[in-house]
């Protein structure tokens, strides 16, 4: 019956992407639903997109066998993110009309490093997405009593993901997240509650957890553990930010206002829910010691849905587990949309300009790469899982690309009116040839690879900046007008 209820939820989602895909008449409704959207929807993308996989299953598992210092990248790096895009970016970005955040790149850089960075920015996706669909496939097993393998889930979860996404576009993300947002927010809140009443109150859960050292947030005292804390928040805190779907929540506004304080106060909402998930983790001290102390050795992502299959009653189960689909799906679809409309727009459609597409052939061409990106998402989920590697760790790894190849183009050619295009190179190259390499070298480094390439890349932008001449770059000094 708890399946049965998934699976008819399964299939409201979908029919209410398919609903959406009706109001799609032409690419940019596709890619930005018309720049019409009013702040509730907003935030509501901004909150239920960011509150993802990793913040159900990922974080609290990471807490559970760390403690809140080990949580330093999400939720405190990511709502770092969101916050600075909507204080510092938004308003600027949404001036300028954009269709995607590689355009940026393009009308201040030129052509040539659109590619690069729409490369680096779609790149980094892979890892975020397919964290959600390694989420949903835990689920369907989970759900299945093993009867469904992670590996299956995987699959029936990206072809569930991908057919709402796929004919709606940006509109389905819309309307699908919402609703999504609705059912997270009662869902988990719902949960919580039975879940405190399991354990005498919030209280008891909490005086544990501060016994047991997991409120200790600060690094020791010494220059390896304090780069190694910098750099965690700064990963996530700045390397999401040149992330298409940031901007593509933003750029969905009706007005710069809605981008500004819609991504603002989704920030700050993803920040205070990502503790109710925390609550319901810990709480399985508690309730049950020796179910915690098998899945933290099996497989710590698995405690909280053991935790509701085996101490909650039906509805309850039901409630959690829509709960948990929303929060997966609402994030894999727009996490699906943005990768690929980068690669459409900014590196495919450039090469194809001789050709002159139509309206028409832009919007069945994105949709293509919407396809073929979920293939390429789906295999190396797969791959992921058999190499073990967690929700969590996966979207951390997400954001190393962009954070050493697209942040510090981004913020220069935004606030630095001498920022060149040979500084954008010399950005993009310096940064990657120190990253990669330290990265199989000396990936636990005191000077953590990421940071390394990202103080590269500032160095990078400075000095090519300032060895342009004149003549040679100066048609890409300036900022592009806002009109």
């Amino acid at each position: 019956m708890l399946v049965g209820f998934v699976f008819l939820y399964l299939i409201l989602s979908v029919g209410i992407g398919m609903y959406a895909a009706t109001k799609v008449h032409n690419a940019r409704d596709y890619i930005t639903a018309g720049r019409s959207l009013p702040m509730y929807i907003v935030l509501a993308m901004v909150f239920a997109t960011w509150f993802g996989a990793e913040t159900v299953l990922g974080i609290p598992a990471t807490f559970m066998e760390e403690n809140l210092g080990g949580l330093i990248s999400d939720p405190f790096g990511a709502s770092l993110c969101l916050v600075l895009f909507g204080l510092f970016f938004a308003r600027k970005l949404y001036r300028m009309n954009l269709l995607t955040l590689g355009d940026f790149y393009r009308e201040r850089f030129g052509r040539k490093v659109e590619v690069i960075a729409g490369i680096a920015i779609a790149l980094s996706y892979l890892g975020w997405v397919s964290a959600q669909v390694t989420a949903l496939g835990l689920v369907f097993n989970v759900l299945s009593d093993g009867e469904i393998t992670q590996a299956q889930g995987i699959l029936i979860g990206a072809a569930v993901v991908l057919l709402y996404t796929l004919f709606g576009g940006m509109w389905s993300v819309a309307l699908t997240t919402f609703v999504q947002m609705i059912v997270i927010v009662i869902g988990l809140i719902y949960i919580s509650t039975l879940l405190a009443d399991m354990t005498g109150g919030v209280a008891p859960v909490v005086r544990h957890a501060a016994d047991s050292n997991k409120f200790n947030f600060w690094p020791d005292m010494n220059a390896v553990a304090m780069m190694a804390f910098i750099s965690g928040l700064l990963t996530m805190g700045f390397g999401s930010i040149p992330q298409q779907d940031v901007f593509q929540r933003a750029n969905t506004s009706k007005n710069e206002n809605v981008a500004v304080w819609g991504t603002v106060l989704g920030g700050v909402a993803y920040f205070v829910f990502a503790a109710v998930p925390l609550f319901m983790a810990y709480s399985a001290n508690l309730i049950d010691p020796a179910l915690t102390a098998q899945w933290m050795a099996e497989d710590s992502q698995k405690l909280l849905p053991e935790l509701v299959k085996a101490h909650l009653p039906l509805i309850a189960q039901v409630v959690f587990y829509g709960a948990l689909l929303s929060v997966i799906m609402s994030t894999a679809s727009g996490t699906l949309l943005a990768p690929s409309v980068t690669l459409s727009e900014n590196v495919l459609k450039g090469w194809l300009a001789r050709k002159n597409l139509s309206d028409r052939k832009m919007l069945a061409m994105t949709r293509r790469v919407v396809g073929i990106f979920s293939v390429c998402v789906t295999l190396y989920a797969l791959w992921a899982l058999d190499r073990e590697t967690g929700i969590h760790q996966m979207v951390e790894n997400a954001y190393k690309v962009t954070l050493v190849l697209a942040f510090t183009p981004l913020v220069a050619g935004l606030y630095w009116r001498r920022a060149t295009t040979l500084g954008a190179y010399w950005a993009m190259g310096l940064g990657v040839a120190v990253w990669l390499p330290l990265e199989f070298i000396a990936p636990e480094a005191a000077l953590p690879p990421q940071f390394a390439g990202f103080l590269m890349s500032i160095a990078g932008m400075v000095a090519g900046s300032l060895m342009s001449t004149v003549e040679g770059d100066s048609t890409r000094q300036d900022q592009p007008s806002s009109e």
